[in-house]
């Protein structure tokens, strides 16, 4: 019998997804990885250092066993890198009861706006916030989709992908797919219900409700879920989750744009920041802190960019 699990694996010294492209093979690859292991995707949220998931499975080690390797093979071919991808063991968190569950699922959808991506869950697009009650929310629209003679361009190599997996046109297999919508939605019950949720603070109602349910079981808070991340800072998590949205700081995926697209080849005349030198990325490190806020009208952090440049 399955049970559930919350599932996160983790980067710190180097991100893991440096553009859209590395998300949608990102996701396609945890999508394989459930289907192998015949388990079951409640939830998702990737970001650039990391991914959460909320998984039914007999497996949850050989799930993203599966997944990483999937993965590290198409990060590693395409930016010419050798070796593990992320830390060498993910952080997972057996989920049980109602309660749990909801606040497991809370979390996971509201990673866009917890790490200040979005002013809201529903504005982030690399997770699974906006495949819930899509049709009462409004968020149904047509679809271009991949012709099936594309999609192995998008996929791990010899991918067995059923014929109900729809592809879009960017190569993504479609959340709706692949995640259990039905049960889902059923712990939510209505799309009312649902909005609330994902509007909800973590409070301590929210643990009451846990501890009353289960006393055995740890309370998920946001600091448990996010065990493990890159420069945790739950006081910024928290600002966050109340919408306080600051547009001044770069995104992750902004800086590697500008470092792989215009810095790489202006300076360094190479395709990846994986075949630069330590000195070359020193360079670079020091060009971009001192010129982003004249050029971009954006700030970094030390630790964002020494991530994004590897060092």
């Amino acid at each position: 019998m399955r049970k559930t699990y919350h599932i996160s694996l983790s980067s710190h010294n180097e991100v893991l997804f440096r553009n859209e492209a590395d998300l949608i093979r990102g996701f396609n690859c945890l999508a394989m990885a459930i289907l192998e292991t015949d388990s079951r995707l409640l939830s998702d949220g990737f970001m650039t250092t990391h991914l959460h998931c909320l998984l039914q499975t007999d497996s949850p080690k050989e799930a993203m066993r599966r997944y990483r390797l999937a993965y590290t093979r198409y990060f590693n071919a395409r930016n010419k890198r050798l070796g593990r991808l992320a830390e060498k063991f993910c952080f997972i968190l057996p989920v049980e009861g109602f309660h749990h569950t909801m606040a497991a699922l809370n979390y996971v959808n509201r990673q866009g706006l917890h790490h200040g991506l979005a002013p809201t869950p529903f504005g982030y697009p690399y997770g699974s916030s906006n495949v819930f009650f899509s049709k009462q929310l409004g968020k149904v629209q047509s679809l271009v989709l991949m012709p099936d003679s594309h999609r192995y361009k998008y996929l791990p190599r010899n991918a067995d992908i059923p014929t109900s997996y729809r592809m879009d046109g960017s190569g993504l297999l479609l959340r709706e797919d692949i995640i259990d919508v039905t049960t889902v939605e059923s712990y939510y019950g209505t799309a009312r219900n649902y909005l609330y949720q994902m509007n909800r603070i973590g409070d301590e109602m929210l643990q009451k409700e846990q501890k009353e349910e289960n006393s055995s079981l740890p309370v998920i808070t946001l600091e448990l879920i996010e065990q493990g991340t890159p420069d945790l800072d739950i006081s910024q998590l928290l600002r966050n989750e109340n919408g306080k949205h600051d547009l001044v700081w770069i995104t992750d995926l902004e800086l590697c744009h500008l470092i792989d697209e215009t810095c790489l080849p202006k300076y360094c005349n190479v395709s990846t920041i994986y075949e630069t030198t330590r000195s070359q990325r020193e360079f670079l490190h020091d060009l971009i802190w001192r010129n982003l806020w004249k050029a971009r009208k954006k700030k970094t952090c030390e630790a964002q960019l020494r991530r994004c440049l590897c060092l």
